[in-house]
């Protein structure tokens, strides 16, 4: 089982020596990947419904918070790990300029000896979308055109792209990803990025929700890749990890290996408890780096 930890640019991560002892510390107890998340603004008194805790806001409902920017942070901590993926979770896709995006992403790859993981989705915040000047209702198809541009630009040696967020003819951007290109896991709790998800991804993150909830998106993923003629193993399953203890969470994981999930995401916290975590995961579940 591998087991990465979520939200590593935040709270204790948030600073450049809480970044780098939270990074060293995953790598030597061999977390498999750190997952960053996103936001450029936080408008003040936002309405907008946070959809992965009840209250509707997110951190508890505070609103000023240190969030560094995610690709910039994992570059931080790509130069003091060697092995850790670097994974954001997810990168707001329609937020930013394609072109630009793939070459951060190519370079942070090939700078980290092939390490990078790219989470893309959506977004929900509509007034940071207000604030930044891209419209909000059509953000999905501006997402899945960006994509093409990215994976494009990635694999074609002079990449040609044309659909409706996207022109552009015979352009070349260097370095390339290590692996020629870089995995893209679609997060989101709705249908429509489980779809997405089988349509254009090679991983699924729902990023929170019960065990029949994560049931019910899986199977969507499965169906739709079968619709499309696409093996549905070819599209990784991660889930988030949680309970009191370590039993709470281990029943937990056996549930999503049920499920056929293959990579639990697990909140970061103090050393001495992650030590300890991280040996009980590894004796029942092993680690794989």
């Amino acid at each position: 089982m591998k087991f990465g930890l979520m939200f590593t640019n935040t709270g204790m991560g948030s600073t450049a020596a809480g970044a780098k002892a939270l990074a060293t510390l995953a790598e030597e107890l061999a977390f498999e990947s750190l997952w960053t998340v996103e936001h450029v603004v936080v408008p003040s008194g936002y309405e907008s419904a946070y959809p992965y805790d009840k209250s509707g806001k997110m951190a508890g409902g505070a609103e000023e918070f240190d969030l560094p920017d995610p690709l910039i942070w994992l570059a931080y901590v790509a130069a003091v790990t060697e092995r850790i993926k670097l994974a954001t979770g997810i990168l707001i896709v329609p937020q930013r300029n394609p072109l630009i995006m793939a070459k951060e992403v190519a370079t942070l790859d090939a700078l980290s000896g092939g390490r990078m993981v790219l989470g893309v989705g959506v977004g929900w915040l509509q007034e940071e979308f207000d604030a930044i000047g891209v419209p909000f209702t059509d953000r999905g198809r501006r997402h899945d055109d960006y994509v093409e541009a990215m994976r494009a630009l990635w694999t074609q040696d002079k990449a040609s792209v044309h659909n409706t967020y996207a022109n552009f003819d015979n352009c070349i951007s260097r370095p390339r990803p290590v692996n020629g290109t870089v995995p893209i896991v679609v997060g989101g709790h709705t249908t429509k990025a489980a779809k997405r998800a089988a349509r254009l991804g090679d991983g699924f993150f729902p990023g929170s929700g019960g065990l029949a909830e994560l049931q019910a998106a899986f199977d969507v993923v499965r169906d739709e890749c079968v619709a499309l003629g696409r093996d549905p193993s070819e599209v990784e399953l991660t889930a988030s990890g949680g309970g009191r203890d370590l039993d709470e969470l281990s029943a937990r994981i056996e549930a999503l290996i049920e499920l056929g999930v293959s990579r639990v995401i697990l909140a970061p916290m103090p050393e001495d408890r992650l030590r300890a975590l991280a040996g009980g995961l590894a004796d029942r579940f092993g680690m794989t780096s």
